[in-house]
């Protein structure tokens, strides 16, 4: 099996599409990461709350 990338870099740049592609990643991480903090926030709340 043959890797479709030379190396690292070129696996990063992905094409010339690599801002975008690992920019997408980073906004859906983070907005995954404060939709969990929220949940959480409001859960402790609701238990607060009862």
């Amino acid at each position: 099996m043959t890797p479709y990338w030379a190396s690292v870099s070129d696996f990063l740049a992905m094409g010339g599409y690599g801002l975008y592609v690992w920019g997408s990643f980073g906004v859906t991480a983070l907005a995954l990461a404060m939709e969990l903090a929220a949940l959480r926030a409001r859960r402790r709340q609701l238990e607060d709350e009862v």
